[in-house]
């Protein structure tokens, strides 16, 4: 049972390496959301994540026949970096296999630390299989970056600093998720000692394995994750994680790209700490718990698990803040092509701030804007706005969830395409970026139809993002699917989107 964790917690040896984090108030957001709201600072272990914890403590117990063989690894890098640093410290050779798509802060760190780097696969699961492979060959010691249970001893000691820390039992404790170990040694140790207190965990949407082997019962594999929270990109949730979590917790949340990007930038309002976006995770998910809940007063922890990301990745997470926030809405607004037309727009908006500003004459008739503008978050505001234009004649669109509209057409708007690219089709497709990743899409495609557009942005994230048209005639169309279906990379149909319809289209793009 998870009261079995108790002494190895207690026992753990993390100290040699890790240093005690503080327990910081977040002064704005607990103004701002009416609670207490506190953030135990990870991001402040010497390799910038609590992963050093459990890789040192599962380190210290090996046998020095283990250790003399060496250690290796799958991560997608905080687990990584601990155990460099503890192999390091320790006088033992270690080899990591991490996913091509880590950020290359991670993959330095690393081997500025003196460990062995193995590039492999586009996320952890191929990571961990080839770390498998190696290890029958090379006779190494596999330590696991979470199902382990030293591993998820040594991350369960953050759980036991916030009790000696905050002194009398929080309301709720928010947690990120990835394999589940930092989850499961927490939840063991505060549910022991705090036993009203709500442990809730928080994933990505699109990584949510524990979410979805809580709903069914059972562990489950996911056929693809997200990997924007590259800290928490895991397919199926450990095994013996599983088995504390599931004793322990209360609920999962799951969080957006958006929201982790808000989160991002509320940390670093209050902190001046940039987190990554794993790191950030758990504060998405304890706004979405007190948005939900309508609570107040209440004492509130998340834990900011890490600060590893590429500097050039916040270029993207400053775009989709706001949004997160629902702080900014994307609109497209039809108005008259007539002198005036334009400013009589600009004074419907009134003093919003406006954000971002598309415009390009199309036609005699009519032009189409698309417009950024800063809303109060809730809905309502923007609704309001939107009826307001409505009233005033405008044909309006919102924008805002639509994420072709914000991943491309923001940066593409230019005029509907001319009359006579017909039988226009547009895929909209998400690949892990690594080098030779473009090239292979494109060489997938080959010359079987004429591509009439193109757009691909490098932001610094894990994945490349394309938006693609192709001339695909009526009879050709399940010829085309299967060609994206062979190149392997996620894609969808884009042709009938609003945002397509209304800014890139053409007359008779033949849809």
């Amino acid at each position: 049972m998870p009261e079995s964790y108790i002494k190895r917690i207690l026992d753990a040896r993390v100290y040699d390496v890790a240093r005690e984090t503080p327990v910081d108030q977040a002064l704005l957001l607990s103004k701002r959301f009416k609670n207490s709201v506190w953030l135990k600072r990870e991001d402040l272990q010497p390799v910038y994540s609590f992963k050093l914890r459990g890789a040192y403590n599962k380190m210290h117990r090996l046998s020095p026949e283990q250790r003399e063989r060496g250690v290796i690894a799958a991560s997608a890098g905080n687990h990584a970096q601990g155990l460099a640093m503890a192999a390091q410290r320790m006088g033992v050779s270690a080899t990591i296999v991490m996913p091509r798509t880590t950020p290359s802060i991670k993959v330095d760190a690393v081997r500025s630390r003196g460990a062995h780097v193995v590039l492999h696969g586009d996320n952890f699961d191929e990571a961990s299989t080839h770390a498998q492979k190696l290890v029958k060959e090379k006779d190494l010691t596999y330590v696991h970056p979470f199902d382990d249970p030293d591993v998820i001893a040594g991350q369960g000691t953050v759980g036991m600093e916030i009790v000696r820390q905050h002194q009398e039992p929080l309301d709720a404790v928010f947690v990120p998720v990835g394999g589940g170990g930092l989850l499961a040694g927490m939840a063991a140790y505060i549910r022991y000692v705090w036993p009203k207190t709500k442990i809730i965990g928080v994933e990505p949407e699109d990584a949510a394995c524990l979410k979805t082997a809580l709903e069914r019962g059972r562990r489950v594999t996911l056929p693809e994750v997200g990997l924007f929270a590259d800290g928490c990109a895991v397919a199926q949730v450990g095994k013996e994680t599983f088995r504390v979590i599931r004793h322990t917790v209360d609920e999962v949340i799951t969080a957006s790209t958006d929201e982790m990007c808000a989160a991002i930038k509320d940390i670093f309002e209050d902190t001046r700490g940039i987190a990554e976006p794993a790191g950030a995770l758990a504060l998405a998910g304890l706004k979405k718990y007190v948005e939900r809940e309508g609570i107040e007063g209440q004492q509130l922890l998340a834990v900011l698990s890490g600060a590893n990301t590429n500097f050039d990745r916040l270029r993207y997470i400053s775009e989709r803040t706001e949004i997160g926030e629902k702080r900014e809405a994307v609109i497209s607004v039809t108005i008259p092509e007539k002198p005036g037309a334009f400013r009589k727009f600009c004074n419907s908006i009134g003093r919003r701030n406006i954000t971002e500003f598309n415009y390009r004459y199309s036609s005699a008739k009519d032009a189409r804007v698309f417009v950024g503008v800063t809303v109060e978050p809730g809905g309502e505001d923007l609704k309001a706005l939107i009826d307001q234009l409505a009233g005033e004649g405008y044909e309006c669109e919102d924008l805002t969830d639509n994420e072709m509209a914000k991943l491309h057409i923001r940066h593409m708007v230019g005029g509907l395409a001319p009359e006579g690219v017909g039988g226009e089709r547009v895929y909209r497709v998400e690949f892990p970026e690594r080098p030779g990743a473009l090239l292979k899409f494109l060489s997938g495609l080959g010359q079987r139809w004429n591509i009439s557009l193109f757009h691909y942005r490098n932001h610094g994230a894990a994945y490349g993002r394309i938006l693609v048209g192709m001339q695909v005639g009526p009879k050709e169309r399940s010829e085309a699917r299967a060609c994206l279906d062979a190149i392997g990379y996620r894609y969808w149909d884009e042709t009938d989107n609003a945002a397509y319809r209304l800014y890139l289209g053409s007359p008779d793009s033949g849809h």
